[in-house]
């Protein structure tokens, strides 16, 4: 069983988060737990424009979508970029810049 990687979250990632209704952050935290335990989400996909290796969690609840993109290739911790309520059906480009921002501050911070 290997070691779990601490979970560190980016900007306001942590607060967006918190403000998802109960079940849907419930599922969140559970599929963190997977990712930081070495195993896949269980409904994920690759969000590449964001950076490489950057992933979005998919969930799906009864008052809707919702996303937690991370990336957890670094060997210090998994890095939660963002989370938010998916209102279309294509990804808000607002979202994606964000993250892709915070992923770019990282990179700078970890370049050592």
């Amino acid at each position: 069983m290997m070691d779990s990687k601490p979970v560190e979250f980016r900007g306001s990632a942590l607060a967006d988060l918190r403000s998802f209704p109960q079940a849907a952050r419930r599922e969140a935290g559970y599929q963190l737990d997977r990712v930081q335990r070495g195993r896949e989400p269980d409904d994920w996909k690759p969000i590449n424009s964001v950076g490489r290796g950057v992933k979005e969690i998919r969930i799906r609840d009864a008052s809707g979508a919702f996303r937690v993109l991370y990336v957890a290739k670094f060997a210090e911790a998994i890095y939660v970029l963002h989370c938010f309520q998916k209102k279309t059906q294509k990804t808000r480009k607002a979202d994606l810049d964000l993250a892709g921002q915070r992923y770019r501050d990282l990179l700078k911070e970890l370049d050592r």
